[in-house]
């Protein structure tokens, strides 16, 4: 990468940020990550990396509230989807409308759930100036710690790369114990019924 045009290598960042909200498996944080390994060796500098990567990222974000927001209601409530009982929506209307904020403020550190929270936050219709805000701050605070990490350990890009798979890992097979706990009760209580 280091051979790239930097203009190249921004747009690179700025597409894997974006992205990464609408395909949650894309390698987003690993791209900014390699690309912060490069500020120490080219002409690449911290505060274009850290605006592009989180703007990019922030505007991803949007993209999945406006998703929600326009799409939400049909697809959650119509019933189609077997595994979303009411009794979990209402659950997840107290909670989201009790927190609903400080997820966003606090999505960019929670892996694989990033775009479900930013599809739900359109799904309950918060303040579009407001998310489109805290999901930025969000984005800002992750890409300084990461933006950083590169930047500090250079071209140890696959020990960074060890560390981000392995919380990515840890903080999806955490989502899947949930979901997996609400499908299993779902089903117990269809049994039962």
């Amino acid at each position: 990468m280091s051979n790239l045009d930097p203009v190249l290598i921004y747009l690179i960042l700025f597409f894997f940020a974006f992205i990464e909200n609408i395909f949650p498996p894309s390698p987003s944080d690993v791209v900014v990550v390699v690309g912060a390994s490069l500020i120490a060796t080219t002409s690449m500098e911290f505060i274009p990396v850290l605006v592009i990567a989180s703007v990019g990222s922030s505007l991803g974000y949007m993209l999945m509230y406006l998703m929600g927001k326009l799409f939400g209601e049909k697809i959650i409530r119509s019933g189609r989807l077997s595994f979303i009982t009411q009794e979990g929506l209402s659950n997840t209307d107290i909670w989201f409308n009790k927190w609903g904020y400080k997820l966003i403020l606090a999505n960019r550190f929670m892996p694989g759930t990033r775009s479900v929270i930013s599809f739900f936050t359109g799904v309950y219709e918060l303040e579009v100036l407001k998310t489109f805000l805290y999901s930025t701050i969000s984005a800002f605070a992750w890409n300084i710690l990461i933006i950083y990490a590169g930047m500090l350990l250079g071209s140890n890009v696959e020990l960074i790369d060890y560390y981000l798979s392995t919380y990515s890992v840890v903080g999806i097979a955490i989502t899947v114990v949930v979901v997996l706990y609400f499908v299993i009760k779902y089903f117990i209580k269809r049994k039962k019924s």
